[in-house]
């Protein structure tokens, strides 16, 4: 059998709207700079069984910049982590190290405790 591949439309088929146009996702369209992105830094345990992560929130961007960012921290850092739903996990208590790398590079950066 054959896989039906999406076409991006979420299930549009028709339209008898002549004026009608498919909008693109606002966050995907506009990409914000470094110095207005206001990141915070903070340490969490929860649901990880015991184990601290420094979680990096307040990313506003395509998921491509979130995935970019992320990458380059976990690299700085020398450890694994995540990027999804506008939070970077990085593994380990790298607060300080985070937070000096994201005001070095530019981005607006609080820390939390």
């Amino acid at each position: 059998m054959s896989k039906k591949k999406a076409n991006g439309w979420s299930g549009l088929v028709y339209s008898t709207d002549p004026n009608f146009k498919i909008e693109e996702d606002a966050a995907e369209a506009e990409s914000i700079g470094h110095a207005m992105q206001k990141l915070i830094v903070s340490l969490d345990t929860r649901h990880r069984a015991g184990k601290a992560v420094t979680l990096i929130k307040g990313f506003m961007g395509k998921p491509a910049e979130l995935e970019l960012l992320g990458k380059q921290l976990k690299s700085f850092c020398g450890t694994g982590g995540s990027a999804k739903d506008g939070e970077i996990i990085i593994q380990g208590d790298n607060r300080e190290k985070v937070f000096q790398w994201l005001l070095k590079t530019g981005y607006s950066a609080a820390k939390k405790k």
